[in-house]
């Protein structure tokens, strides 16, 4: 992804919404989660597009969702790209959690590692690896506890990366091919939020306002922090991201970024963080704790989008 900042902080201000998050025994597990992420990265740490990880990552997802393709509601979206090396074969993977209201909460990831790092020992343990993690644990909660509200359904989009150098043309293939065909089917007129997950993993966690994102749904994530104890955890700086919610912001669709830009000390060539797009993204840089907040975080936005 790429991304702009403003360095000055912010204050965070919380709007008036609905009231604290009714209490449920039933809590997002962070340690499992951390836990599918260290089997995700062991299982296919280089997954860049065409390689045999990257068959491998999709053969890991697949496996998570077998209830889920017994009934009929696990989706593989098999789609081509045109990219600067080529046409390279892709896949989405939609996972439905069907709910009793019409209407759908989206919630992304992508999953693969970036192309142009294929050639060092880049595993992306934060960058797309914590995330597909915290997707499966998602799946796994809602399977147990199927949505009230609005169906859920968990995107792992693919080529979300540059295969050259990031432009508007080379990047986003996944999300940009899935807003297109849902455009076209209809599906994108019945989605009430796409929340997009990205680099959520990081031990020393801050999720940015992103200025990309839907102004009435960064207010709604300052909620659910305060609903969930997180608050610390958001909104210490403002960034412009370019990432998968882009090509459903396009279309209309309110879309929110969860998303940790600030990876490790910054450095002269990744002013980001100096674990971000290199060999450093590793399962150490990652915790169980970060994604317990990420989990709590997504979880309570699904509430809280169900009762406005």
């Amino acid at each position: 992804m790429i991304f702009r900042r403003m360095m000055l902080p912010m204050l965070v201000v919380f709007c008036a919404m609905s009231g604290p998050a009714q209490k449920s025994a039933a809590r997002f597990n962070g340690q499992a989660a951390y836990v599918l992420n260290q089997q995700y990265i062991a299982t296919a740490p280089h997954r860049w597009i065409g390689s045999p990880g990257h068959l491998k990552a999709e053969e890991f997802i697949q496996a998570h969702f077998k209830p889920e393709a017994a009934k009929g509601n696990f989706e593989t979206d098999n789609f081509s790209a045109n990219t600067p090396v080529g046409q390279l074969a892709m896949k989405n993977f939609i996972v439905k959690y069907p709910g009793k209201k019409d209407g759908i909460i989206v919630l992304a990831s992508h999953y693969e590692t970036n192309y142009p790092l294929k050639d060092i020992n880049f595993v992306g343990a934060n960058d797309g690896g914590s995330t597909t993690a915290l997707l499966i644990e998602i799946g796994n909660y809602l399977r147990a506890h199927p949505p009230e509200g609005y169906s859920v359904w968990l995107v792992f989009d693919d080529g979300e990366e540059a295969i050259q150098s990031w432009s508007n043309s080379d990047s986003l293939y996944g999300t940009r091919h899935l807003a297109a065909k849902w455009s076209q089917n209809g599906t994108l007129q019945k989605i009430k939020a796409f929340l997009l997950a990205d680099m959520i993993g990081d031990k020393d966690l801050n999720v940015d306002r992103d200025a990309n994102s839907t102004p009435w749904l960064l207010d709604m994530l300052a909620v659910a922090a305060k609903n969930t104890g997180h608050s610390s955890f958001v909104f210490k700086n403002n960034t412009t991201v370019e990432d998968d919610h882009l090509p459903f912001k396009r279309r209309g669709v309110p879309v929110l970024d969860i998303i940790d830009l600030d990876y490790g000390p910054p450095t002269s060539e990744h002013p980001e963080g100096g674990f971000h797009h290199t060999e450093l993204d590793t399962m150490d840089k990652v915790s169980a704790h970060s994604l317990q907040i990420a989990g709590d975080l997504f979880l309570e936005m699904i509430h809280l989008l169900n009762q406005r």
